[in-house]
């Protein structure tokens, strides 16, 4: 995870699946963190460590964990509660080791469809600035240096202004991004926003639907209060809009409403989801329901965001062919006019 402080999904993934095969083997907590303390990977061990020792001193796990924000995900902490509170840890943290998966299979599509691009782009930058360069330093001395792009660039001074201008506006667009999504993370707003972009809300609904089934029928299937289960399952969605709508589905739920009207009220949840949980609701097969829309949002997401890694890659090509084709106009254009300019003199 690039310029961020939390694990890398290698770790992440790893550790999920260390979690899932101990506990579901019959483990404890504490003898799981005490061998990850010893035997996990090196950006781990440190993590399992103190972990363990909130657990050895009678702290739930999710209180342990909590300690950690600033290295798992709030994804790993909202599901993993969601786990010890249902007792269903393994099937969580299988859940969460796919979910990891699939983001490291999306982040290497897009950098191994985006590498040429990128590669063409920056040669390009440093293609023009030698050539900037080149002319200026073969010009004979006293004779006015050709400026291929028209803007005064002329020499090395000229191809040294061209690279700090072309490498500064990049790094400047790709820190701002880093800065913007760390400042806008989490915010309910914000992930309320990005719900109704095109494309993008799709997708994080998709995602924040798959959790919120997963979360729900495990809770559920403990016989937990309702109440209970659903501020957990809102929050296990892991997308900052739903869980500031957990208040509205709780105070519908202290009115005796049904779940589904309480759901309907967030403007959230979308029409058909919500008819399948009412039709659970009425049959008594709500769990069974929300197994099976669980697995068909599972899908979804899987299906969309591959959908929008390729669509990044393609835009990375686009940026970079209109980068370049500006460069190959503005050049011709130059040139012709310096043509122009010599043949009007000559008559």
């Amino acid at each position: 995870m690039l310029f961020s402080s939390r694990l890398p999904l290698s770790s992440l993934i790893d550790t999920c699946r260390t979690l899932r095969h101990y506990l579901g083997a019959g483990l404890t907590v504490r003898d799981v963190f005490r061998q990850l303390a010893r035997k996990g990977r090196g950006d781990v061990r440190a993590l399992a460590g103190r972990v363990l020792v909130h657990v050895e001193h009678g702290e739930s796990l999710e209180d342990a964990l909590a300690h950690e924000k600033a290295l798992l995900p709030p994804l790993f902490l909202s599901l993993a509660a969601v786990g010890e509170q249902t007792g269903n840890l393994p099937e969580i943290f299988r859940e969460l080791e796919q979910y990891f998966i699939l983001q490291r299979k999306l982040h290497r599509q897009f950098w191994s469809q985006s590498f040429w691009p990128i590669f063409q782009f920056f040669t390009a930058i440093f293609v023009i600035a030698g050539m900037i360069y080149l002319i200026g330093i073969l010009t004979p001395s006293g004779s006015t240096p050709f400026d291929p792009l028209g803007f005064g660039l002329t020499g090395p001074s000229g191809a040294g202004i061209f690279l700090a201008i072309a490498l500064g506006t990049v790094a400047a667009v790709v820190g701002g991004f880093f800065v913007a999504t760390r400042l806008l993370k989490q915010g309910a707003r914000v992930d309320a926003f990005l719900l109704r972009v095109p494309a993008v809300g799709p997708c994080l609904r998709a995602l924040a639907l798959t959790r919120y089934c997963l979360a729900q029928r495990l809770t559920l299937e403990t016989g937990m209060p309702i109440k209970t289960a659903a501020r957990l399952s809102m929050s296990a969605t892991g997308n900052a809009a739903f869980v500031a709508a957990a208040d509205v589905v709780l105070a519908g739920l202290k009115r005796g409403d049904e779940l589904t009207a309480c759901l309907a009220r967030t403007g959230l949840f979308p029409a058909d989801f919500l008819h399948m949980l009412a039709v659970g609701e009425e049959s008594g097969r709500l769990t069974e329901i929300l197994e099976h829309q669980g697995d068909y949002y599972q899908e979804e997401s899987a299906r969309r965001l591959t959908a929008l890694a390729q669509a990044a890659s393609w835009g990375v090509w686009l940026l970079t062919a209109v980068f370049i084709i500006f460069l190959i106009f503005r050049i011709a254009l130059t040139y012709i006019g310096m043509i122009d300019r010599a043949a009007e003199g000559r008559f």
